[in-house]
Order: C-alpha cells, then sequence, then structure tokens
C-alpha cells in the first residue's frame, strides 16, 4: 500500500498584534477541528476573558527561563516586557501523531521555526492598512495611547519581515470566515507536497 507522510505539518501564522490572528484560529479550528494546537506560554498577565491554558500558560518569568535553559522551549520570543513561547514537548507530540499542527505565534518565533524545521508553512496575517489596524487597537479599549503607539511600531517592523514568509493573508473587515478558509485551503494543498508523497513517488520508481 502506497503511503504518505505520517508526520503533521507545521503551520506557523504571525502577524501584528490587532491583525485579528485569534479570532481567525478559533474559526479555523471549527472549519479544521482535527487540527492540532499548541498553547503557547506567556509571561504577560492574562486579560478579561482569558483562561490559563486556554488562550495561553500564564506563567512567571522565572519559570519560562527555566524553560528555556532546559531546552523546554520550541521557540520564544520577548514582547513589550514579556515572554511568549511554545512548549516544545507537546508540540512535537502533536505532529508525531500525524496531525497538522498549527502555531499562532511573534515574528521573531516564525523564524526560529523555520530554521529548525525547513519544511513548516509561515503564514503572515495582515490587517487591510496600518489606520485599520490603529482603529481595532484603540477599539480594544485595553491599552494606553503609550502602549498602542508602541504596538503600531512593532507593526510597521514586523509587516516588513513579510517577504520572508510563505504566505500572506490578508483579514478584512467583516470577512473572518472567508480569511480562514483562504487559509485552510493552503493548509490543505500541503499534504500533497511532493516532500510528503515520497513514499508514492518512490513506489513507481521502485516498479
Amino acid at each position: 500500500m502506497m503511503k504518505v507522510s505520517s508526520k503533521g505539518t507545521l503551520v506557523v501564522i504571525s502577524g501584528p498584534s490587532g491583525g485579528g490572528k485569534g479570532t481567525v484560529v478559533k474559526t479555523l479550528l471549527k472549519l479544521m477541528p482535527t487540527l492540532g494546537v499548541s498553547v503557547s506560554a506567556t509571561t504577560r498577565k492574562p486579560r478579561e476573558g482569558e483562561c490559563d491554558g486556554r488562550e495561553y500558560y500564564f506563567i512567571s518569568h522565572e519559570a519560562f527561563e527555566k524553560m528555556i535553559s532546559e531546552d523546554e522551549i520550541l521557540e520564544y520570543t520577548t514582547y513589550c516586557g514579556n515572554y511568549y513561547g511554545t512548549p516544545k514537548k507537546e508540540a512535537e507530540r502533536i505532529m508525531g501523531e500525524g496531525k497538522d499542527l498549527i502555531l499562532e505565534i511573534e515574528v521573531d518565533g516564525a523564524a526560529q521555526i523555520k530554521k529548525k524545521y525547513p519544511d513548516a508553512v509561515t503564514i503572515m496575517l495582515l490587517p487591510p492598512s496600518i489606520t485599520e489596524l490603529e482603529s481595532r487597537l484603540r477599539g480594544r479599549g485595553t491599552e494606553t495611547d503609550e502602549v498602542i503607539l508602541s504596538r503600531l511600531a512593532r507593526a510597521r517592523e514586523e509587516i516588513l519581515l513579510a517577504p520572508g514568509y510563505d504566505y500572506v493573508v490578508v483579514n478584512g473587515d467583516g470577512d473572518i470566515e472567508g480569511c480562514a478558509r483562504t487559509i485552510m485551503n493552503i493548509i490543505t494543498s500541503q499534504r500533497s507536497r511532493t516532500t510528503r508523497m515520497k513514499d508514492v513517488i518512490d513506489n513507481f520508481i521502485s516498479k
């Protein structure tokens, strides 16, 4: 029997804060319930409505640095004075089960992942414009002007890295599902990549 690669694809989604990554990923998971999700760890405080172990594992700086020193973090970055990273053990377990794994991470982490896993699929999610991004950030009503300006400055730096990604997807207003479906199509197409179909190809060559 011809076989395809049994290991799941690692899919990275990143982009500016306020670009709607969390909402798009939640919609994507409804469309593709078999996707694996590795919850990231962070040292920032939870926002209203966030739960430990669902949006993030909220841990102390000391605990995070201990995980780094013991090589228990797959990738990490610092943002606005806090650590963000992916627990290594959980990510490898999910992919080992043959599930495609989606990581919603910062751009620094995406670069680290691509170096370790060249076959990883990287997607940058962007808002329609900087003006719209600022409107979304202010619409949260949870951050000061100083923080918002800092996030906008960071967003401009992140967007400059877009050419290094495999794909760029724009999250337009009022079309969350359309955006999620675009990403779903990208993930589905990866299952037919030549590198994942090696056993199928070899079956013909060996005859």
